[in-house]
């Protein structure tokens, strides 16, 4: 009877759709994971740039990419083309976030663009069209 339990959870955690998070400022992304895991039925993983993105998605699959723009060593573009260049990720949807957004660049590579400051429904609401 446990191991049934203990594999129906399993079932579920594997069943939950996974977004990670790029966000080089510890504050912003650690309140953007909290609201994620707490609004939504969503797995919320945080890195703070680019190559940390890079390393965490050969073990994993995400579901959506959230990427800040402005990033050390490798600005959210330039992570989006990365991640969008490896064979089982070029079809997953992203949201880039900033104060200052590339909108032509956005509208290239069909990446929604968010204004920081956030405002969290708009961005839960965000995640959830993006993720149904």
């Amino acid at each position: 009877m446990v191991r049934q339990e203990e594999q129906s959870k399993a079932g579920e955690r594997s069943a939950v759709k996974t977004v990670l998070l790029v966000e080089d400022d510890t504050s912003i992304g650690e309140v953007l994971v909290q609201a994620i895991t707490q609004e939504t039925p969503y797995m919320a993983l945080l890195v703070g740039d680019g190559f940390e993105a890079l390393n965490i998605v050969k073990g994993i699959k995400p579901h959506l990419f959230i990427l800040d723009y402005q990033l050390p060593r490798m600005n959210g573009i330039e992570l989006y083309d990365h991640l969008h260049n490896m064979q089982s990720l070029e079809s997953i949807p992203a949201i880039m976030m900033s104060a200052r957004l590339p909108y032509r660049e956005l509208d290239r590579r069909n990446i929604l663009g968010m204004n920081k400051p956030i405002d969290l429904d708009e961005f839960l609401l965000a995640i959830d069209n993006l993720l149904a």
